[in-house]
């Protein structure tokens, strides 16, 4: 084995142990000993990438290319990246120079799929999900792609479906050891409702408690992140709240379900949704001793605020604002008293009171939204939580990848009726106009109370 060999397998341990840095150091002294090296570019590319530094990793990547144009691994890496980077055209242009063949690998489809559904080109989309699943059926993601489109179309009885190819339930069924239900007979069986995924989907789909209840389960639990328990315990349906930091008795349960699946389970239509509202309510006594911190004049509109979520969501760059100066317009707006239920260390814009010193859960943060009017808010947790609660709700969406259960070309939604409204970008990145919006409509709603 030659000493650029070594380096290129060491740096491939180095990848496996979650370390890019250490391999991208390895690697570039493997080209400095065999500079033409396609497979040692194209590691490089990735390791950069993995590093966060994606000018450096497209180099290499079409280095890469160039030195071994037969490798389709390097098109669809190199697409991937692009296209996180908000560079789908140009993801496209590198899909269509793969070789030949690659047009029938299902990962290439599947991944030009995607680019496409990012440029809202949809039909195209679903037409190469469809035709990657058609030469392999079992791709799933493919068959989870395809879900985003089926379901952001309102199509929800195939979207729920295909929805099942998600891939990180594995886990949670290791961990419960219990059966899965199928949506078959509950009458008398003590039902688990696990958990998945982040804080606003458990808040959105904990609402089928009260369903699995009225099928004729004799116990519902919910298993649930520890900062939402406290806040369940006023779930309807719910008969028991697990924090996921406790044990589970498995004794206790007969079988679990997974919190997106419950939708397919009860065959959920855009039409159908179960949206009596609220099905979550803030604790009496947290309500009474945060009241004080949202103090207003008389007559002023108590409006709360959130302008980004958890950095680590794949789309939060395109979901959230840069920060709070993007809302100055809306400050301007006379006869309001603004407050911030963000929790992070980020200073506040002049005449914003920061709430997040009060807010120690998501009971907090129910107490807080029930003494305001209206919360404007980004897509995140908060927005569901406000939407659960019954109280009025504004949300901010991104152009780029808006989450599917917003639908499309809808300033309404049958997740939350009547108490949610949406504004929605018309271009990637274009949060003034945005803002601009809501503050005419904010405006609007101030001279009619």
């Amino acid at each position: 084995m030659t000493q650029a060999e070594s380096l290129f397998h060491a740096a491939r341990a180095h990848l496996d142990a979650g370390d890019p840095t250490a391999a991208a150091a390895a690697l570039r002294a493997a080209l400095a000993l065999d500079p033409d090296a396609a497979a040692v570019h194209a590691n490089l590319a990735f390791a950069l990438a993995a590093a966060g530094d994606v000018g450096a990793a497209e180099t290499h990547y079409r280095r890469a290319i160039a030195l071994a144009p037969h490798e389709p691994q390097t098109y669809l890496n190199l697409g991937a990246m692009l296209t996180a980077r908000h560079r789908a055209d140009e993801a496209l242009a590198v899909y269509d120079a793969a070789p030949v063949f690659a047009p029938a690998l299902p990962a290439l489809l599947s991944n030009r799929g995607m680019a496409l559904a990012c440029l809202g080109r949809e039909a195209e989309a679903e037409a190469c999900h469809r035709q990657a699943l058609a030469l392999d059926p079992a791709y799933r993601k493919a068959a989870f792609n395809l879900a985003y489109v089926l379901l952001r179309q309102g199509r929800w009885e195939e979207g729920w479906m295909r929805l099942e190819a998600r891939d990180w339930l594995m886990a949670l069924q290791d961990h419960l050891r219990l059966p899965r239900w199928e949506g078959g007979p509950l009458a008398g069986r003590r039902i688990l409702v696990g958990v998945e995924a982040g804080h606003g989907d458990m808040i959105q789909f904990c609402r089928y408690s009260e369903q699995l209840k009225m099928l004729g389960a004799a116990r519902v639990g919910v298993l649930c992140h520890p900062g939402l328990a406290a806040l369940f315990g006023s779930l309807r349906g719910a008969d028991e709240i697990i924090p996921l930091d406790c044990d589970v008795d498995r004794s206790d349960w007969d079988v679990w379900t997974a919190p997106l699946s419950l939708p397919l389970h009860f065959r959920t239509t855009v039409d159908t949704v179960p949206a009596a509202l609220p099905y979550l309510a803030p604790d009496p006594d947290r309500v009474a001793r945060l009241a004080p911190l949202l103090a207003a004049a008389p007559g002023e509109l108590k409006v709360g605020l959130v302008w980004k979520g958890n950095p680590h969501f794949e789309n939060d760059a395109a979901r959230s604002l840069p920060g709070p100066a993007t809302l100055v317009p809306l400050l301007q707006v006379p006869g309001i008293r603004w407050f911030s239920l963000q929790k992070d260390e980020e200073a506040l814009t002049a005449g914003i009171t920061d709430l997040a010193p009060a807010i120690g859960d998501f009971a907090d943060t129910a107490a807080l939204i029930a003494g305001l009017d209206l919360v404007i808010t980004v897509d995140t947790a908060c927005a569901h939580l406000a939407g659960a609660l019954g109280k009025p709700c504004w949300v901010l969406l991104p152009a780029w990848m808006p989450d599917w259960r917003w639908l499309s070309d809808r300033a309404d939604t049958p997740w939350y009726p009547r108490v949610m409204r949406l504004f929605r970008q018309r271009r990637d990145g274009a949060w003034d106009e945005v803002v601009k919006d809501v503050a005419a409509a904010l405006a609007a709603r101030r001279s009619i109370t």
